[in-house]
């Protein structure tokens, strides 16, 4: 399975804010964009790159290639609704948020390295697939032989000071969540403009 493997916090710099869904920190001590001329990079931006900053702020919080990306943009676009509304349901609802969500894990990343390694259950299931779509009414937990792992126990310990959206409830005693309604997009945990993003795509479908 491809993914970034890269420093997460030069991403971040990149857009110029913390993507919570990639790294831990709470703020960038260098806003400034990477490189050497990162400084002297300052100006109006394109209308273009401006929409292109949007998509790659959605995309690398939630940690999605571009060719996945844009079958989830298509995805969103055939079905009812608004494509932008749509495109974070389809978002939010792939099981390694999920799981970051309910504070099983620090980031999206270690998540996914969760979930593909048969830690986390749905329905009582084993789930190995990190961009496996939650359903409304469907059960999140962590798998019984798992719950004993050190690192498991100190995420379950800090989750129980995590503020988590409101389509999404967890008993950290348990380690059992359950997804209740479905997500919008204003509980995505980052300022970010859908409807840049579905221009930027409009001419590319």
């Amino acid at each position: 399975m491809a993914r970034y493997r890269g420093p997460r916090l030069k991403k971040c710099r990149r857009v110029g804010m913390v993507l919570p869904g990639l790294t831990t920190a709470g703020a960038l001590r260098r806003p400034t964009p990477p490189g050497v001329h990162g400084q002297r990079r300052t100006g109006k931006q394109s209308p273009y790159k401006e929409r292109l900053m949007e998509k790659q702020k959605i995309r690398w919080h939630y940690g999605v290639l571009e060719k996945q990306f844009i079958r989830y943009v298509k995805e969103a676009s055939r079905q009812k609704g608004p494509t932008g509304r749509n495109l974070i349901a389809l978002l939010e609802r792939r099981l390694d948020n999920v799981v970051w969500r309910l504070g099983i894990a620090p980031t999206i990343p270690a998540a996914r390295q969760l979930v593909v390694h048969g830690h986390i259950t749905v329905d009582g299931k084993r789930v190995d697939r990190p961009s496996f779509q939650v359903k409304v009414g469907q059960e999140i937990s962590v798998r019984e032989k798992s719950k004993t792992k050190s690192f498991i126990q100190d995420a379950l310990g800090a989750s129980a000071a995590r503020v988590r959206p409101n389509f999404l409830e967890f008993d950290p005693a348990k380690a059992i969540g359950r997804m209740t309604a479905e997500p919008e997009p204003e509980d995505v945990p980052l300022a970010v403009n859908m409807q840049s993003i579905v221009e930027f795509y409009s001419q590319k479908l």
